[in-house]
């Protein structure tokens, strides 16, 4: 029996215990590229049964905190998320209910309002009893020295790949190395010149709790055209700026220049209360940037492509590196449009 039939019978499996009763399963080939969902159907009911890596194949617990974010934010009424209706721990499955909704293609000033509108909830949400349980979301990134650290991390694990890959070591050495060194002399500058310490970690008082990995690629417009959020794997506390940049730049969804701007806004008057927060944002902007370049790179680390593998990835290595590749310094190269607004 092949890998997909025996992936295909455990999940029927488990949906079965977790459903109770006779069920329909089928892969989604919509699903996360890091996990794999299923749709299981139980007479009329529709449920959404998700599937997280192994910690052999990666050592955050995400199934424990997608479930721990998602139950908070159903303790205090937040509608717009799926729902835990059952968790298999050991085999590493979680039920949830099932959203019906498409892809969210083109984005709206309305989006970007409700985006925000589900932000503000999640910010309230920090000063709740059960916050404090909540972990540090996944690469938080609470000072700039951090962010620093993490790109350097990114990138000394690439450049050990690179004697293999000369256009990618090329592209690392005379592209991102002096973009990087100019990166974080600048926003070691602009925090120095606002009396902001580049080093330390940001207070508590001003983290708040994200969904890191927010965006409108985690998102699902529902038949009445409103929008529903999903994914919660990375959820914590976090400097609310690293969410800020990461919605403003990421490649999974780009957003035009004028709801770039309106999101901003939206996100100065969100996290306002903290006179840092915009100093912090300007600084750190071009550092996310060029995380995210490093991030785009990932197919080139062996582990991770086999996890892409497991999860359901078509074609080969070789194509995906090239694909990933030219998406990297395609993102590079439209950095000083992506900083606008």
């Amino acid at each position: 029996m092949n890998a997909p039939d025996q992936s295909l019978m455990e999940a029927a499996e488990v949906a079965r215990e977790l459903a109770g009763g006779a069920v329909e399963v089928r892969r989604l080939a919509t699903g996360g590229r890091n996990s794999r969902i299923w749709q299981v159907r139980n007479g009329e009911c529709a449920f959404a049964l998700k599937q997280y890596p192994t910690p052999r194949n990666d050592q955050r617990d995400r199934l424990s905190t997608e479930v721990g974010a998602l139950r908070l934010m159903e303790r205090y009424g937040i509608e717009t998320v799926p729902r835990v209706l059952g968790t298999d721990n050991r085999r590493g499955y979680v039920l949830l209910s099932w959203i019906d909704g498409q892809d969210v293609v083109a984005i709206a000033d309305s989006d970007i309002d409700a985006a925000i509108t589900f932000l503000a909830a999640i910010h309230r949400l920090r000063e709740t009893p059960w916050a404090a349980q909540q972990p540090l979301a996944a690469e938080a990134c609470l000072s700039g020295h951090e962010i620093e650290r993490q790109i350097e991390a990114r990138l000394c694990r690439l450049q050990g790949l690179a004697a293999a890959e000369s256009e990618l070591a090329d592209f690392l050495d005379k592209s991102f190395g002096p973009a990087f060194a100019l990166a974080r002399t600048q926003a070691r500058e602009t925090m120095a010149a606002r009396g902001l310490d580049f080093s330390v970690d940001l207070p508590q008082e001003w983290r708040s709790l994200v969904p890191s990995d927010f965006g409108f690629h985690n998102s699902l417009r529902r038949t009445d055209g409103s929008l529903a959020f999903v994914d919660f794997e990375y959820f914590g506390w976090d400097d609310p700026v690293k969410l800020t940049a990461d919605i403003l730049l990421h490649p999974g969804r780009s957003i035009e220049v004028p709801q770039r701007s309106r999101f901003r806004r939206g996100a100065e008057r969100l996290y306002g209360n903290d006179s840092g927060f915009v100093s912090r944002l300007r600084a750190y902007l071009p550092l996310f940037g060029l995380r995210w370049v490093l991030i785009l790179l990932n197919e080139f680390i062996p582990e991770r492509w086999h996890w892409r593998v497991l999860a359901g990835e078509a074609g080969s290595w070789k194509d995906a590196k090239a694909r990933q590749f030219a998406r990297a310094r395609e993102f590079m190269a439209s950095m000083p449009q992506k900083l606008e607004g």
